[in-house]
């Protein structure tokens, strides 16, 4: 698989670092499902586990939406697997299909993008419910590149799983 991932800055200032980063991880998820048919990415290449690469990419979606979108801007978006705020329903991949999920997925990193560029510093906050908490952009920014990391691992395992790919 060839690698156009945004080389993240090696020297820069925290946003740019932050951005590059968060940036760079994405480009990982995506990279991780190249080539891959719905099926394959519908694939549990670890049972009993039910995670998926698809079943990430849609999580990350919802991670995006509701960081972003819920919690800075204060938009008022139900998620876009579950009507009751369930997380766990985007891991259910089973009948989802690489169009749909990417669709979303992409959608979502596009307002993020958007939300992130438009706030004055990184000090701007917004209301996080689950933790009953005012939140910084920055703790936000932190939170997905580590979230996004951590599913990164996931997916290595998950597609070598599939068909013996392996790095990145």
């Amino acid at each position: 698989m060839p690698d156009e991932r945004p080389a993240p800055p090696l020297i820069g200032g925290e946003r740019e670092m932050l951005r590059g980063f968060l940036d760079f991880h994405r480009a990982t998820l995506a990279l991780k499902c190249e080539g891959l048919t719905d099926e394959q990415l519908r694939r549990r290449a670890s049972p009993p586990s039910t995670l998926t690469l698809l079943g990430l990419v849609r999580h990350m979606a919802e991670v995006e939406r509701t960081w972003f979108r819920r919690v800075i801007d204060g938009e008022d978006v139900p998620l876009v697997w579950s009507e009751d705020g369930d997380y766990q329903a985007a891991y259910d991949a089973t009948s989802g299909t690489r169009a749909e999920a990417f669709a979303a997925w992409r959608a979502e990193v596009e307002h993020s993008r958007r939300i992130e560029r438009a706030a004055e510093t990184l000090d701007v906050t917004g209301y996080q419910a689950r933790w009953d908490a005012e939140v910084s952009l920055r703790l936000v920014m932190l939170h997905l590149i580590h979230e996004y990391a951590r599913h990164n691992g996931h997916a290595d395992f998950l597609r070598e799983a599939i068909d013996g790919v392996v790095g990145a």
